[in-house]
């Protein structure tokens, strides 16, 4: 086999055009097999295998620089990178990432996660490069849907006035930017690129603006006259008129083409763009027929491509589909909008019932939350469908264009709190302190899968704005009988003891159910109360538990820093600073990928952990339990 001599990139450079069509098969195979028993991303490395191999052929990495937007293509960078042994314990605690990462490896650039941010920063990078004046190619890969993120265009706008080599490739596996493809076009851009061609025009111009008088606006009609052609017969003008140069579009999947225009791209001073078709999943016949279920995939069956270990039961997603649609079914005001999402956010059974009422703006979170605030303006009571690490970038819309303007949209905001394998940049672990922080907006988290059926049906019964957060994965279906009454601004008692109160919310309720069984079974009276909202914090609840308690525990899947936890200590340093204050928080730092039972574990917030610290705490404060620890029943 061909990929067990890839041991450093400059053995790609040895191979023959023969020999790297078979390494991109080795290494779809390879992707394929080890994917199935790890999961990650699927379907976009398959359709970037070709590129990836003719990015080394051409380059050399690291000391050029590749910057990968999103990143969650990498995985044939990271195998030609000589981090194919790593692939056993890919988005594993401690294992190799499923992103680029500058701490795991010097070939990674520039870490990435998020949508549309390649241009930027490799733009950055060539800047530093000229000023520093050193010698190495910078080249940003982004997608076509990354494409339609806001921060693309603000990156292209500002890199068509370079002077200096700048490559982008633009990785088209869907949405098609321009339709006039053919010989004219291929013609032309091989004219174009051409190192005669080059050299010429700008010796042609060079010499003419500097002719006294009548110099400049002759190049300066000329260079009208060529644009005006251009328009009418060359694929990509809107880069060229940026002053960005175009190239392709190309087979994303033929090396050899690819590797002669990204040496193109290499002679040319200024900010190129290279336009490649690629078929995401390409290689792969279920990721082809299916690639949006393979984009991110659980273990799968590589024979069948069916998942494994599924439970069955349903999660969160689903819970907030189903209810959407039923309530969409009693009001035809109510609308939903998703930034590229509609899978993942549990949209897509929405926008098969109520197509005329379903928005997908593309990766623009910013656009997303501003015209939602203008449909609610307008009378329409929308829902934003959005996973909380997503959220964050539309604070700005969230703060300015809902919250200062008092509009109902409500906010469902999946993946809150500890995500798992994706790692720091998909964790949802700011958003309560994000979202606590801005005026005239409610926020919500509910125990289980019923709470949250009631607060969206509690949330468009509101006419402001509300968040709801919950978690990724299946939902929590204890607790079932209690289920009182949503009241704002009100938490939930659903047992009552004496001297120590756990204070939950969100996924941290059914945990903390389990630490007070394991409390009880030690002899300690415990009082456990859902938090329900986050903002505002139920203090009227903080007052009643003061007149019988000694110990306030707060469990929260946050940071610390400007969570629920510090809200609630605040007021009772105010208040009641007799009372002991315990917050069961996640630290204030970036929680690297991993199995979510075993992140819980690392950061101590399971059950045992927690168990643990309170103990602890307990102790310390001189509190031992007593010899007849009750048991009471459920407060209906």
């Amino acid at each position: 086999m061909i990929l067990e001599k890839i041991n450093e990139p400059s053995d790609v450079k040895k191979l023959t055009y023969p020999e790297m069509e078979i390494l991109a098969g080795e290494i779809r195979d390879f992707l394929v097999d080890k994917i199935s028993q790890t999961g990650g991303h699927l379907a976009s490395n398959l359709g970037v295998v070709e590129l990836t191999i003719a990015l080394y052929r051409v380059f050399n990495f690291p000391d050029d620089k590749v910057i990968w937007d999103v990143g969650h293509q990498a995985y044939t960078h990271k195998i030609l990178s000589g981090r194919k042994a790593g692939f056993e314990d890919l988005r594993k605690y401690g294992g190799l990432s499923g992103f680029p990462k500058r701490k795991e490896s010097p070939y990674d650039a520039f870490d990435t996660g998020h949508s549309s941010t390649s241009l930027s920063a490799g733009l950055g990078i060539v800047q530093a490069r000229d000023i520093l004046h050193e010698n190495y190619r910078v080249v940003s890969v982004i997608g076509d849907g990354a494409l339609t993120g806001g921060e693309a265009y603000e990156a292209l706008n500002n890199a068509g006035d370079r002077n200096s080599n700048f490559i982008i490739i633009l990785n088209d596996n869907g949405m098609s930017i321009s339709h006039n493809v053919g010989g004219m076009s291929s013609y032309l851009s091989e004219i174009r690129t051409a190192e005669g061609y080059i050299t010429l025009k700008k010796n042609v111009e060079d010499h003419l603006r500097s002719l006294p008088l009548v110099g400049d606006p002759v190049a300066d009609a000329i260079v009208r006259t060529k644009n005006t052609i251009k328009q009418m017969v060359v694929p990509g003008m809107l880069f060229e008129n940026m002053g960005i140069t175009y190239l392709g579009p190309v087979d994303g999947h033929d090396i050899r083409k690819l590797t002669k225009i990204l040496h193109d791209a290499k002679r040319i001073d200024r900010t190129v763009i290279v336009h490649i078709l690629t078929k995401k999943g390409k290689g792969y016949a279920p990721a082809e027929k299916h690639p949006e279920k393979f984009h991110g995939i659980g273990k799968f069956n590589k024979v069948t491509g069916k998942p494994v270990g599924a439970s069955g039961k349903p999660g969160y997603t689903n819970v907030f589909s189903d209810k959407l649609c039923s309530l969409a079914a009693r009001d035809r005001r109510i609308v939903a909008v998703t930034a590229a999402m509609p899978d993942g956010t549990g949209l897509a059974e929405f926008s098969r019932i109520f197509p005329d009422r379903f928005f997908d703006v593309g990766i623009a979170e910013q656009h997303a939350v501003t015209t939602a605030a203008g449909m609610a303006s307008a009378g329409l009571k929308p829902v934003v469908a959005v996973y909380s690490s997503f959220l964050q970038r539309a604070y700005d819309q969230i703060l300015m264009d809902v919250c200062l303007q008092e509009l109902p949209v409500v906010f469902c905001i999946d993946r809150a709190g500890l995500v798992g394998a994706d790692g720091e940049t998909h964790q949802g672990i700011f958003d309560l302190t994000y979202l606590s922080s801005i005026p005239n907006l409610t926020v919500m988290a509910p125990k289980n899968k019923w709470e949250l059926q009631d607060m969206m049906e509690y949330a468009f019964s509101l006419d402001r704005p509300v968040a709801i957060r919950y978690p990724r994965g299946i939902a929590y279906d204890g607790l079932e009988k209690v289920r009182a009454k949503i009241e704002y601004g009100k938490s939930e008692l659903i047992y009552e003891e004496k001297d120590i109160a756990l204070i939950a919310v969100g996924s941290m309720v059914s945990t903390a159910e389990h630490i007070r069984e394991k409390l009880k079974d030690k002899g300690y009276s415990c009082t456990l109360v859902n938090g329900r909202f986050i903002k505002p914090v139920d203090k009227d609840m903080i007052d009643y538990l003061a007149k019988n308690h000694k110990y306030i525990m707060t469990l929260e899947e946050n940071v610390k820093r400007g969570g629920f936890g510090e809200v609630i200590t605040d007021y009772i340093a105010k208040h009641h600073p007799t009372l002991r204050v315990t917050n069961i928080t996640l630290p204030d730092e970036y929680v690297e990928h991993g199995d979510v039972t075993k992140l819980r574990s690392v950061l101590g917030i399971d059950s045992d952990s927690v168990l643990k610290k309170i103990e602890g705490r307990l102790e310390s404060y001189g509190c031992m339990p007593s010899a007849e620890g009750q048991r009471d029943e459920k407060t209906e």
